[in-house]
């Protein structure tokens, strides 16, 4: 296992991304076709979208790259799989406002990422977090493996910010 980014990551709108060479990602487009899966959007050729349950500010946020599916952690409240094949060689970890990212250092290849959450409901009630503001316990793991390609599944939810964004994923767009 080898450790991608170990972080705090400001998020904007409850936002970040993974990225490479994808178009911007629309959160309706995200979710297309992962059945009610929410949180881990790969909707969109080449990019992820992350959410979370913080509006604006700082979530802790570890990255880690596996040669194979790693052991699911029942301690994390929020736990979604989805398919990933970056699109070019530069694989970005990057803030909605664009201000800091992080290279990940992936091949183009096909990949499953494991999104693991806790504190969501925290984060959602505290909405915005200033800088020097106690972090709210909200935090966050993308693991990362090579993995043919397969449906999104949701393996845990525990929040009701989790349960809405399942909701999402699952409605109808228009």
């Amino acid at each position: 296992m080898k450790v991608l980014v170990n972080e705090e990551v400001h998020v904007d709108y409850g936002q970040m991304f993974v990225e490479s060479g994808g178009d911007e990602c629309d959160v309706y487009d995200a979710f297309a076709g992962q059945d009610g899966v929410g949180l881990c959007g790969g909707g969109n050729g080449g990019m992820l979208l992350l959410l979370t349950g913080l509006h604006i500010g700082g979530v802790d946020f570890t990255a880690e790259l596996h040669d194979g599916r790693p052991e699911v952690d029942e301690a994390w409240e929020e736990i979604v799989e989805a398919p990933f094949r970056p699109l070019s060689e530069e694989t970005k970890l990057r803030q909605w406002n664009g201000k800091s990212s992080w290279e990940l250092g992936l091949e183009e290849r096909d990949y499953r990422v494991r999104y693991s959450g806790s504190g969501m409901d925290a984060g959602r009630s505290k909405n915005v977090r200033e800088d020097d503001e106690p972090k709210t316990g909200e935090r966050y793991l993308l693991q990362i493996w090579p993995a043919e390609p397969a449906p999104a599944r949701l393996l845990k939810q525990t929040s009701g910010a989790a349960a809405y964004w399942h909701a999402f994923a699952a409605a109808p767009v228009g």
